[in-house]
């Protein structure tokens, strides 16, 4: 492991919901994804803006905020930060409506 973010967007429920939003929303996730894929794992953990959360009914899954707007599902496989889903709202990405 390099230490060096990589990014996996393959998950299909997270691309669906990507391809999904319209251009002003995509903007500012494509911006945090871009700062992610220049970032290691010690600078995520850090950075307050991304806000890295365990979910607790989860094991080994995650949440990041890629905007204002939005939250992603995520786990981390080696260097590999794996998206699953991406949520419009923090309570739902948490499994709570």
């Amino acid at each position: 492991m390099s230490g060096r973010v990589r990014l996996d967007l393959n998950f299909p429920d997270f691309q669906a919901q990507l391809f999904a939003l319209e251009v002003n929303e995509l903007k500012p996730l494509f911006k945090t994804l871009k700062k992610l894929s220049g970032m290691v794992w010690a600078d995520v953990h850090r950075d307050t803006g991304m806000n890295w959360e365990k979910v607790k009914s989860m094991e080994n899954i995650y949440t990041i905020r890629l905007s204002l707007q939005y939250r992603a599902v995520v786990c981390r496989n080696g260097d590999f930060l794996c998206f699953k889903s991406l949520h419009p709202d923090h309570d739902s990405a948490y499994g709570r409506k």
